[in-house]
């Protein structure tokens, strides 16, 4: 064999070897960040952050360490710096739909809807059986009132899957939001047959029976959910909320002082503990629920009105008159704004030439509120518009009696002009007859 083709084959050797070589090094070429994953896993998550931004110091297009470095800061509640890390990883890689969803959901978290919601209907475009984007989307479209969108999606999994109770739950609750109560009804019922101890359906049909004006059904319905978990307190103020409303007090009373006792002292709770010893004659029981709940809300009228009858049918006058105090001057303001409003409605109406109309809520202002000129404005519109002479007198003879008695005299030369014009308006009068 001549020298030149020794050396050819030679080269030829080393060319192969040089591959034989090289492929491990082809075949390893995305790099190996099983070590990242293992500290995630351990929570060393400042060692992550650490290895990540070394990593992207020389290496600033790596989604993958962009989404891992999410996760870390997202462990130690660094909520913005994690969801800048997914936004730059998902940007990165548009196509990739973790981290897509994982931006989608930082969106959703932080109440942005309208940037979460066309990301996750390109997710569900993509994977239209994912639970996971489906409970997402769903979830926005309920707060955007899309009750139809959401129940397409729903009846979508439901079909897959007819005897899961969360599709059920799911399609009943926008029915019932959508006000289809029958459909709402039937899909809340099958998923409790499915489930005898779903009180998320026990509370939803408790709901749509009251609505229904079924309260006896509801409250059963409430009384089954309470044995199967006595301590779920929504279950007892749900029902006490219903047998209120039908004026059980006794039993209402039960379930307020159930909560209660479990801790909750809302003054809604004590209020009603309180009226519902007050309709069980007991006084003395009712005036200590209804001074908590006094001491919470000191403006609730309601709750003074109780306690003053209370304080009488125990014979303390003194405590009794107090609370009617109290709600007088309660009162006094709205009383004040009411009086006030009625005399601008008076202002339209007569603007309008509505002048009965007008006189009517100038009126009724006084109700509330004594304001003297509002007689010369009455006076000037039966004089001026309704030519009622007789009324106009005696509404210019009442402002005139009133400003002898008051305090704040209105200009000398006003007040003489009114008595002449009531002076003509009486000779009128006269030559009428």
């Amino acid at each position: 064999m001549n020298k030149s083709k020794i050396m050819k084959r030679n080269s030829l050797t080393i060319i192969f070897l040089v591959l034989v070589i090289s492929l491990p090094g082809l075949a390893q070429n995305k790099p190996d960040y099983s070590k990242i994953d293992i500290m995630l896993i351990r929570g060393d998550f400042k060692r992550v952050i650490d290895t990540c931004s070394q990593i992207l110091a020389v290496d600033t297009l790596n989604s993958e360490i962009y989404y891992k470095l999410g996760l870390a800061y997202q462990n130690l509640l660094s909520d913005d710096k994690s969801f800048d890390c997914f936004l730059k990883s998902a940007t990165i890689s548009p196509d990739n739909n973790i981290y897509n969803f994982t931006v989608a959901k930082s969106y959703f978290t932080k109440g942005k809807t309208t940037r979460a919601e066309p990301i996750l209907l390109k997710l569900c475009a993509i994977d239209s059986m994912n639970w996971s984007y489906a409970y997402y989307l769903t979830a926005i479209f309920m707060q955007k009132e899309k009750y139809d969108e959401s129940i397409k999606i729903y009846n979508r999994f439901y079909k897959q899957d007819s005897i899961n109770y969360v599709y059920m739950d799911k399609i009943g609750f926008a029915s019932l939001r959508k006000g289809d109560y029958d459909k709402a009804i039937d899909m809340f019922s099958s998923s409790l047959a499915l489930n005898p101890k779903n009180l998320n359906a026990i509370k939803n049909l408790a709901y749509l029976y009251s609505r229904s004006s079924r309260i006896d059904t509801a409250i059963q319905l409430l009384t089954r959910g309470i044995a199967i978990d006595p301590t779920d307190m929504d279950l007892f103020a749900r029902r006490a909320a219903l047998n209120y409303s039908i004026n059980y007090s006794k039993r209402a009373l039960n379930d307020y002082l159930k909560i209660l006792s479990s801790g909750d002292s809302s003054v809604l709770y004590l209020k009603r503990a309180g009226i519902g010893y007050s309709n069980n004659l007991q006084p003395k029981e009712a005036i200590q629920y209804l001074i908590m709940a006094h001491n919470k809300d000191s403006t609730d009228t309601e709750i003074l009105s109780f306690l003053a009858r209370n304080y009488q049918k125990k014979n303390d006058l003194k405590n009794s008159a107090d609370c009617y105090r109290k709600i007088i001057q309660l009162y006094k303001p709205i009383a004040v704004q009411l009086g006030m409003t009625y005399i601008l409605l008076g202002e339209i109406l007569k603007s309008d030439d509505q002048n009965v109309d007008a006189i009517n809520a100038y009126l009724k202002s006084q109700e509330f509120r004594s304001d003297n000129s509002v007689c010369m404005t009455i006076a000037n519109i039966y004089d001026e518009k309704l030519k009622d002479y007789t009324k106009a007198i005696h509404y210019y003879e009442l402002f005139l009696s009133n400003e002898k008695k008051s305090a704040l005299k209105s200009d000398p030369e006003y007040i003489e002009s009114i008595r002449k014009r009531l002076e003509s308006l009486k000779k009128l009068k006269q030559q009428a007859k």
